[in-house]
């Protein structure tokens, strides 16, 4: 048996040889990473640098997308140096840090995600009491609350998976992860599996609870309500929901592909679902609230115009 603190690094077994293809897979994966970085980046930047986008439903997006770039730093970066690689290998300390990178992206985002369903039953379901309901104080606690407990509570999981003795350092996966380490343990892994059952508590069952009963209270107002209340609702909801369910997959897929046996699978499907969650989300957030919320097309839109009628002004001077 050896102490997980004196591996120096450990295998990726999921990549296999795809010869001068994994150029083209290099191509790919970069442009995906510079489309998410640029298109989260702007909507960072159109919400900071306007007043009218300065509500606490846009302050919660601009967190949400903060999360989106911290989650694909931690991932594309280091798989396109895999992808490169001959020898796919990384070092035991950068493993845990991707570890606690891509876990606690993960439980940031249903906690932005709770947030913001909290946030739209209260304009709803109580649209005269929001204004003093959403204060500022309550927006700066909700936002802290939602990247501070998720850090300690994955520190403190991958503190207990890093004392625990190992038997291998394989990892049939093309990132860390922290069950496929938790599965190359010789010693018992007792007091890391019930801690993980109990930190699943405030990490997903809570957020998860918090969204069925606000959606529960805002589908009761609407069926109740007016048409307008009913159109405010599918307007501002329909993305809250879009990314709910797509991030749900994603992590869905995850705990299927984690979990079980697959290796009947195709090798290829396989990484695709693995990496679905920590890929589509990115990309999938800044499209659908850019699409759907109105104010930020028209940001985005007058931006755009600003910048064509600068260039073009310079082009005929």
């Amino acid at each position: 048996m050896v102490n997980s603190t004196q591996i120096s690094y450990f295998t990726f077994n999921a990549y296999f040889d795809i010869g001068l293809l994994k150029y083209l897979c290099f191509l790919i994966v970069m442009l995906l990473f510079i489309l998410i970085v640029c298109s989260n980046l702007l909507l960072i930047v159109v919400i900071c640098m306007n007043r009218s986008l300065h509500e606490p439903m846009y302050i919660f997006l601009c967190s949400l997308f903060v999360n989106e770039l911290y989650g694909s730093t931690g991932l594309f970066p280091f798989l396109l140096v895999q992808i490169l690689s001959d020898v796919h290998t990384v070092s035991a300390s950068f493993c845990f840090l991707q570890v606690l990178c891509l876990f606690t992206y993960c439980s940031v985002e249903f906690a932005i995600l709770a947030i913001m369903s909290y946030d739209r039953y209260l304009a709803i379901c109580y649209p005269l009491q929001y204004n003093t309901q959403m204060t500022t104080k309550k927006i700066i606690m909700l936002i802290a609350v939602s990247w501070l407990l998720p850090f300690l509570a994955m520190v403190v999981l991958i503190s207990l998976s890093f004392s625990s003795k190992l038997c291998g350092n394989i990892i049939n996966k093309v990132y860390c992860d922290n069950h496929s380490i938790v599965k190359l343990a010789c010693s018992d892994t007792t007091v890391s599996n019930i801690y993980g059952l109990i930190a699943t508590v405030p990490i997903i069952l809570c957020p998860v609870s918090l969204i069925f009963y606000t959606y529960m209270k805002i589908l009761k107002v609407c069926f109740s309500g007016s048409k307008q209340t009913r159109q405010k609702a599918v307007s501002t909801c329909t993305p809250h929901l879009a990314s709910l369910i797509n991030f749900s997959f994603g992590c869905f897929f995850e705990i299927l592909q984690s979990r079980f046996n697959m290796e009947s699978t195709p090798s290829m499907l396989r990484i695709f679902l693995s990496l679905y969650f920590l890929t589509c989300q990115p990309l999938f957030n800044p499209v659908m609230y850019g699409l759907n919320m109105s104010k930020i097309r028209i940001v985005c839109k007058s931006l755009i115009f600003t910048c064509q009628s600068i260039k073009f002004c310079h082009l005929h001077q």
